[in-house]
């Protein structure tokens, strides 16, 4: 998995094979929303392992049922292949 920052065209075109997502301040950005709380906090605990395993760390956010994702790779200063494949797990989990 590349940690070399994405040119605008290669975001484009990998955005076309992720559900949900857009870019939002330069960041990959999703909003999820689950029947309840338990459900957004047991889908942040999945991916909080993910994360750690990847060694790559998300920017969220959670207020009762709603969890909302923003993904950068900072070292890098934009999105790279680290931030789709998270977010590939993200859609797969959800």
């Amino acid at each position: 998995m590349s940690d070399n920052k994405l040119s605008p065209q290669a975001i484009e075109t990998e955005l076309t094979k992720l559900e949900g997502w857009t870019i939002a301040a330069e960041k990959l950005h999703r909003e999820f929303k689950f029947s309840s709380f338990v459900e957004a906090f047991g889908f942040m605990s999945s991916l909080a392992l993910v994360s750690e395993a990847m060694g790559h760390h998300p920017e969220w956010f959670n207020v009762y049922n709603r969890v909302v994702v923003d993904l950068t790779t900072h070292d890098a200063g934009g999105i790279t292949m680290k931030d789709i494949e998270w977010a590939r797990k993200a859609n797969e989990l959800s």
